[in-house]
């Protein structure tokens, strides 16, 4: 008998060995991806295929023991089966490489897993928000910002980030405002291509780099027209809206390779995006020809249980699979129903087979099965993060990010010798809140404050008063913050400080918490007792200059009428106080531009430029009956693309020709820019479009090219501009481009408000 089991034992031990020698074909360098997929799929289980559409949050001490019971020992065995495709929120070389580990060598097939984070603005060392990059308007140096990002976070083993976030938001209220590139969807595109590249590298190929990361373009799609402002929230617009606002971007970054979407939390045409096979299926993978693989957000396909689509978590599994969605995050049902739903036969194994060939071939093109450890290098993890030429990149890009958005009396740029100035605000000395939000892995306390800032300079003689708390209690991530509207005992001392300066920098604005995720807001304004701090510092100093530290666009009236120079520098992270204070001081003129606009209050949202004229645009007949306010003019606050510098730029001689074009042929705008100020400067040149009658009305105005521009003073530089087919049409209400003859007006100058204005006509 003893014998007669040893000889089974060894019969299965020559299997075994058969098997595993049969499963090393798939990691086959010179084979082809998709050879190499179809070998490994054939050997999986349905239970192994389902493994890899399931991705799981990080959830137990990775470098510690195994957990022992509960949900975590579930995952852990999960893991160790081979049924889980990725893990989110793992992040360190040790705790990475812990988890690939068990994937690896512990489950029978050793499928790498693939690492996700919210790579936002940053790893440790923070770039500006994502929506005050887009403010800079220059692509290589948000494109670079994406670089640093990728650098230290696939050194810290991440090889996966949720970003860029590309939803086209126009209202101020919605917190995640902070993580997108504003309201205009040809800024949006091109700044989505500008993050892919930056986090991916020029071509897929350059996934297989050890400093890229796999990106993800989120939220497909319309999450950012969440009604109301309110996060999570109904949406429901039109088709022409979404095929010509809401889609543009996600269809740049397609065709700049982005590997991964995630699908959005709200409803489209009353179908939850998880949900929603015409999104997945009929535009992403079918119009678009999409080969990588749809993640859900958080939770999502349990969420459509919430929305009244699904019943169950069988009902809910099974919609989501058939819409499209690859990969569940964090609802456990995938990995709980979709085997039963194949045995069954409510879904097929041939959409699992799709799904899960989707996921390993985006696994092959990051070169995991080469080397499952090729992201766990502890010296590099230890010489990139937070390097020099790190915190450089995010300086430059800080810099650039802010927008002068009034300089009157001469305030700005400060002198370096001679000035008293007192500083003011809580937000003027904190470490911590110039983070920003969506900072998952930096540590607090990280910062350079705009006081450290403006400390660098010893020319003057510079003094410091908090003013008044910001906020009481603890500031987390998770939590509501609660806000000081009581405590006012700062004043006296801010005013006293304040009486004799020459300048009073005053910094106020959003805490870091205050913008992200669930950050909705019903007010613009300052929050707490900051308005009533700095009109208290007004009277007894007028000579202001307001520092706004914030996450979105805010409705500031009255500082916009009364304090002479106002600077908007958002959340720039690790260097904020560098550089504003490089800002302040002139050693960098500021050449920023708004991507969103800024109402003039909170019932103004959403506010856009690119809006329709409707039927009675104008006060034509002098009466109440067109379209406005009663009580404040309809025109935005400060108006998109908006921004000053510290010179001045004269813009003339715009000239279109022809005058008269054809279908696919190439009208040039041509306009002459000059600095006809004291100071060397950069402008954003903007062309803007009108087509004045169409098949559908279009909008007033529509930015189609931009280009940014270094003038030292006293120069002039003509900036030429291509109109072709691509910007002069518009996607009809089935998707399909139309361009149409006409009569464009064009528009070319320093903001959507004012410009050169010419003419030209498209025939056929």
């Amino acid at each position: 008998m003893k014998h007669k089991r040893l000889l089974i034992i060894g019969i299965i031990s020559l299997a075994t060995t058969t098997m595993n020698a049969q499963n090393k074909d798939h990691l086959d360098p010179k084979k082809p991806i998709e050879e190499r997929i179809s070998l490994l799929l054939k050997q999986m289980t349905l239970e192994e295929k389902v493994g890899q559409m399931n991705q799981y949050n990080g959830f137990w001490e990775v470098t510690g023991p195994s957990p022992k019971g509960g949900d975590a020992e579930v995952k852990y065995e999960h893991l160790r089966k081979g049924w889980v495709g990725s893990m989110l929120s793992v992040r360190g070389v040790k705790n990475v490489k812990a988890v690939q580990k068990i994937a690896v060598e512990e489950s029978r097939l050793g499928i790498p897993l693939i690492i996700g984070f919210d790579v936002i603005h940053g790893y440790k060392t923070l770039s500006p928000i994502p929506l005050a990059e887009a403010a800079s308007w220059d692509l290589e140096a948000i494109k670079k910002s994406a670089q640093v990002a990728a650098d230290e976070a696939s050194a810290a083993g991440i090889n996966w980030t949720f970003g860029p976030m590309m939803d086209v938001a126009r209202d101020a209220r919605w917190g995640r405002v902070m993580e997108g590139s504003g309201e205009d969807p040809y800024l949006g595109s091109k700044i989505a291509v500008a993050r892919v590249k930056g986090f991916q590298g020029e071509t897929t190929a350059d996934l297989a780099k050890v400093n890229t990361l796999a990106s993800c373009a989120k939220h497909f799609a319309a999450y950012g027209f969440a009604e109301a402002g309110r996060d999570y929230n109904t949406v429901d617009i039109s088709t022409s809206t979404l095929y010509n606002v809401v889609l543009p971007p996600f269809k740049a970054a397609k065709e700049a390779g982005v590997r991964t979407y995630m699908n959005s939390f709200n409803i489209l045409n009353g179908i939850p995006a998880t949900g929603n096979s015409f999104l997945q299926r009929t535009i992403l993978k079918g119009d678009w020809k999409f080969d990588g693989f749809i993640v859900t957000d958080w939770a999502s396909i349990r969420e459509m249980k919430s929305h009244g689509f699904a019943k169950d978590a069988a009902d809910a599994s099974a919609k989501a699979v058939l819409a499209g969605a690859d990969m569940d995050m964090e609802s456990h049902y995938y990995v709980a129903e979709l085997v039963k739903l194949v045995q069954s036969g409510q879904v097929k194994e041939a959409l699992i087979d799709d799904a899960v060939r989707r996921i390993l071939r985006v696994k092959f093109e990051l070169g995991l099965f080469d080397n499952p450890y090729k992201y766990c290098d502890e010296v590099r993890e230890q010489q990139v993060i937070g390097s020099k030429a790190n915190n450089e990149a995010v300086l430059d890009m800080a810099k650039k990010s802010i927008v002068l958005l009034k300089n009157e009396k001469s305030l700005l740029p400060l002198k370096k010798s001679g000035q008293k100035i007192v500083l003011i605000g809580a937000l003027a000395s904190d470490k911590t809140s110039p983070l920003g939000s969506w900072r998952i892995a930096s540590d607090d306390e990280t910062a350079i404050s705009v006081l450290e800032g403006m400390q660098a300079y010893k020319g003057n003689t510079l003094t410091y008063e908090k003013g008044a708390a910001l906020t009481v209690g603890k500031t987390t991530f998770i939590d509501e913050l609660v806000f000081n509207t009581t405590d006012k005992s700062g004043f006296e001392a801010a005013q006293n400080a304040a009486k004799n300066a020459d300048v009073v920098v005053m910094v106020l604005g959003e805490h870091g918490f205050q913008s992200g995720e669930a950050r909705s807001r019903t007010n613009l304004d300052l929050p707490g007792v900051q308005q009533e701090l700095l009109e208290a510092v007004y009277k007894v100093n007028p000579n202001i200059v307001l520092v706004l530290n914030n996450g979105r666009p805010l409705a500031l009236p009255w500082a916009s009428e009364h304090v002479p120079a106002i600077v908007e520098a958002w959340q720039l992270g690790t260097q904020t106080g560098a550089a504003v204070a490089q800002v302040l001081y002139g050693d960098y003129n500021p050449s920023g531009k708004l991507p969103m606009s800024f109402p003039r209050n909170v019932g103004q949202c959403p506010i856009y430029y690119n809006n329709y004229n409707t039927g009675r645009p104008i006060n034509a007949e002098k009466n109440v009956f067109w379209s406005h306010y009663s009580d404040v003019e309809k025109t935005p606050l400060y108006p998109f693309g908006f921004g000053l510098s510290y010179t001045t730029f004269d813009y003339k001689n715009l000239k279109v020709t022809p005058t008269a074009s054809v279908k696919g042929g190439v009208v040039q705008v041509t306009v002459e820019v000059s600095n006809i100020g004291a100071y060397d400067g950069k402008e954003v040149v903007q062309l803007y479009i009108h087509d004045e009658v169409a098949s559908l009305a279009r909008p007033v105005l529509e930015l189609k090219g931009f280009e940014l521009v270094a003038l030292k003073k006293g120069e002039t530089k003509t900036i030429s501009f291509q109109l072709t087919d691509k910007e002069l049409g518009f996607y009809d209400n089935e998707g399909r481009y139309l361009v149409e003859a006409g009569t464009f007006k064009v528009r070319v100058g320093g903001s959507s408000d004012k410009g050169l204005e010419g003419r030209f006509e498209l025939g056929f």
